[in-house]
């Protein structure tokens, strides 16, 4: 309770500094200023609406009628400025920003994508192709044009080194390069997301409407975000603030023909002289999804609704912004049960009895009574602060996690697994320059956990409290045409929890006991032994980024990992419906330790730009789950489940990225992006056998193709015009954790998928709506991905002849509506 209060009161003394009035400022020397004018190259016309952006301030604003634009009230220091339009190259430049600093800057019109920025991971706002450490930034242009993911995992899942593991369309857990679940950190504007990741059923509990772009570090180079990272990070980042004078928003709708999806939100920023504000409300519901070999697949459907409110203050001592969201998802738990006979998916009625599923409730919205509720409620604070040559960030955050499946046919209201996670989040850096250009960090970070459980009759993990803690160190130093970084790290976690009993008197429905004397109380059996572990481990970072030229580079990094094993690892001991097994947890593990090795080149010529990255990435102590099995071969069930625990071996994953696009015309691109990733399980000392070589939930060899054509002036009244047709081949999954029938083969495939859009304006160029229309699986090929969970969901036996589990959702078509508005006051824009 001490720690709680003492979080709290921080946290609010941060905000009462942040929101009290600025402190006086003596003369103009700690103000800066910066202007200028944005023009087309080829004929110096002034382009009206370009946007001048500064990340590190979080400081935007557009052009004039004129191609002018002024910032004031800026903190001084040395900043990367991002100028941007529409079908012109973007600029980044580094700008010393003093009383009255003046950047003009002509734009070409070009083809080639933006320059991408990333601020997530790294001491100050990096071009991602000057930064050694591998990653990649998925826009809010592409996010829009490919809205017919369900999710916002989904949405990214198809980048070169990304894929997904999904329970269904709205539940997706992000993969990089063959690792996830707890190997993964999930972040929202730079604060981690704490929801029992262990699990498989449900996703990450984010609104994706509220989502402006992401930012994805490929293994554990990130030394920002400590245990758990040892895989990478996806920074999910919000929208940045409107300029200042403006109040903008959105009325948005989706909908997909596959599912009925219908996915509505409505978004709202304003900026009065630095007082930012904003809100995106939002709601989502689907059918079951359908295919041509399933029919609509009982139980994939759900209702899901968010709210998001931010209120900030930025001026030149820096800013400071607060968030609260929630998220509301109550999504049925498919189990893939079918009639013998007819192949029909059924439902419980009772504990013992199955019915047919009719029509009317495949092709319904309503939920089923069994069913899963996720519930998360976050809070959290940005801050900046520019305390003599440098920046302290601040960022806090609190998160309430709670997870309900409802699975008892003849009790819906009483809840199976019912767990509260409570998460406090801290993050303090400061950001300075040590000599001439040596950016330099100093931060420390961690969370403190609590899992409670609350009334239910599942218990597959203990309640727990958890403490993190990490000091780290980054330095990065540019020599010429040799950009380098490095850093290291120390964490330490620590679990703590009470033993755990269980009253037992009804055996269908056991409960907590909260008596005295449980060794000698009737019906009473343990649970949960105390727990008490303490993990630590030292993690670095070193690479290197040289320049050839503005056409040709070429980067190396390698980074050692560390993560300690979660509460499930360490100590699960219960059944989980909606995963369909018993887990039990070994106290016994060490941490994990990895040890990665990137290499890329890159080349970007007028009508070319291609990549290769290549990855050796070695994990010591790498857990799995293990099917445990009877002296006869039979698996050992409990409660009904088969029974798997953890076990530890080395492993190796290791693969590559290939990128090439062709653009010949302005107009016109032939993408290409090739992702190739093998896991293999090394052993302890001793040959592994053929069934257990391989890790589990690798992706196969995927080629995506893309042939874009894309008209920024458009004609008349219609601009931004785009249409493309594109190609996914998935090889066949040969390589697969075999061991228990843990994973089966999964034949290769291919997706053909077309999008189109286009922005209509009115008689003076003011924009009116967006339409974004996208198709999926065209050819309605029958399909099952090796990284879909569905697979696996069927009866215990199949008739001969019938491929097992569930298929992947068959065409579908998306149709997505945007409708900006303006309420801004009719004053001149002066910048912020």
């Amino acid at each position: 309770m001490k720690f709680k209060l003492f979080y709290c009161f921080l946290f609010l003394l941060l905000n009462i500094n942040a929101f009290s009035k600025e402190p006086p400022i003596t003369g103009t020397s700690n103000n800066g200023a910066l202007n200028g004018t944005i023009t087309d190259k080829s004929d110096s016309s002034a382009i009206v609406g370009a946007t001048i952006y500064i990340p590190d301030l979080r400081i935007g604003i557009n052009t004039d009628a004129n191609g002018k634009y002024m910032l004031s009230d800026l903190p001084k220091g040395v900043y990367l400025v991002q100028v941007s339009y529409i079908g012109y190259a973007t600029v980044n430049q580094k700008v010393s920003i003093n009383e009255n600093a003046v950047l003009n800057v002509q734009l070409n019109e070009s083809s080639i994508e933006a320059d991408e920025v990333v601020i997530t991971g790294v001491s100050k706002a990096t071009e991602i192709k000057r930064d050694p450490v591998p990653m990649l930034a998925v826009s809010k242009a592409y996010m829009d044009q490919h809205a017919a993911s369900g999710n916002i995992i989904d949405q990214i899942a198809n980048m070169p080194g990304i894929s997904a593991v999904s329970t269904g369309p709205n539940v997706s857990k992000p993969f990089i390069r063959g690792l996830g679940y707890n190997r993964v950190v999930t972040a929202v504007d730079g604060i981690r997301q704490e929801g029992q990741q262990w699990g498989d059923e449900h996703g990450i509990e984010v609104d994706q409407n509220s989502i402006d772009r992401v930012e994805v570090i490929k293994g554990p180079a990130s030394l920002s975000f400590g245990s758990d990272a040892i895989g990478g990070v996806v920074n999910l980042i919000t929208a940045p603030p409107v300029p200042n004078g403006k109040i903008l928003g959105s009325v948005s709708g989706i909908y997909g023909t596959n599912n009925g999806l219908v996915n509505g939100s409505l978004k709202l920023q304003g900026n009065n002289n630095g007082l930012i504000w904003g809100t995106v409300l939002s709601a989502k519901e689907s059918k079951n999804y359908q295919n041509e070999h399933d029919g609509r697949v009982y139980a994939t459907n759900f209702k899901e609704k968010d709210a998001r409110v931010m209120l900030g203050i930025n001026k030149a001592w820096g800013h400071s912004y607060f968030n609260a969201s929630l998220y509301d998802d109550v999504q049925a738990i498919p189990d893939g049960s079918r009639d013998s006979a007819t192949r029909r998916f059924t439902r419980a009625i009772s504990d013992d009895d199955m019915e047919i599923v009719p029509a009317s409730a495949l092709n319904s919205y309503s939920i089923p009574d069994l069913h899963q509720h996720v519930q998360l409620y976050r809070i959290y604070n940005n801050s900046n602060f520019h305390i003599g040559n440098g920046n302290l960030l601040v960022n806090l955050g609190y998160q309430y996690s709670h997870r309900r499946e409802f699975t008892h046919p003849e009790a819906t209201d009483i809840a199976g697994l019912n767990l509260e996670l409570s998460s406090y989040t801290y993050d303090l850096k400061y950001n300075f320059e040590i000599g001439n250009g040596y950016e330099t960090t100093f931060g420390i970070n961690g969370m403190y956990q609590h899992n409670g459980i609350g009334p239910g009759t599942d218990f597959p993990i203990p309640v727990y409290n958890q403490f993190d803690i990490g000091p780290f160190f980054v330095m990065k130093k540019t020599f010429g045409k040799l950009d380098l970084s490095g850093g290291v790290r120390y964490d330490t976690r620590s679990f703590s929890g009470k033993a755990m009993y269980l009253d037992t008197s009804n055996a269908d429905f056991p409960k907590l006991y909260t008596g005295s004397n449980p060794e000698g109380a009737a019906n009473v059996t343990q649970q949960f032994a105390a727990l008490s572990k303490n993990f630590s481990g030292i993690t670095g970072s070193i690479g290197a980024t040289y320049n050839f030229s503005d056409k040709f580079l070429l980067k190396a990094n390698i980074a050692r990992g560390f993560r300690a094993p979660s509460i499930a690892e360490l100590s699960a001991n219960g059944a989980d419906p909606g995963s369909q097994i018993y887990h039990l947890g070994n106290s016994n593990f060490k941490p994990e330790f990895s040890l990665q090795g990137d290499i890329g080149a890159f080349l970007t010529l007028p009508n070319i730009s291609a990549s290769a990255e290549l990855f050796h990435n070695t994990i010591d102590n790498y857990i799995f789950q293990q099917q445990l099995l009877n002296p006869d071969g039979s698996p050992v069930t409990t409660q009904g489940y088969n029974t798997f625990t953890y076990v530890q071996t080395k492993a190796r994953i290791q693969g590559a990225e290939f990128g090439l696009d062709i653009h010949p015309l302005p107009w016109l691109h032939f993408e290409n992006e090739a992702t190739l990733t093998y896991g293999t399980n090394l052993g302890n000392g001793s040959t592994v056998d053929n069934d257990l070589k391989y890790l589990p939930f690798i992706p196969p060899f995927h080629l995506h193709s893309e042939l874009r054509g894309t008209f920024i002036k458009g004609f008349k009244r219609v601009n931004n015009l785009y249409c493309f047709v594109g190609f996914d081949h998935f090889n066949a999954q040969n390589r697969f954790f075999a061991a228990y029938g843990t994973e089966t083969y999964t034949a290769g495939y291919n997706l053909l998928s077309a999008g189109i859009g286009a922005s209509l304006v009115n008689a003076s160029g003011k924009k009116i709506l967006d339409l974004f229309i996208e198709g999926t699986n065209l050819a309605n090929v029958n399909y099952q991905s090796n990284m879909s969970r569905l697979k696996y969901f069927d009866n215990p036996e199949v008739p001969a002849g019938v491929q097992p589990g569930i298929f992947n959702m068959g065409r579908n078509i998306s149709f997505k509506l945007v409708v900006p508005f303006d309420l801004s006051p009719k004053t001149k824009n002066t910048g912020s």
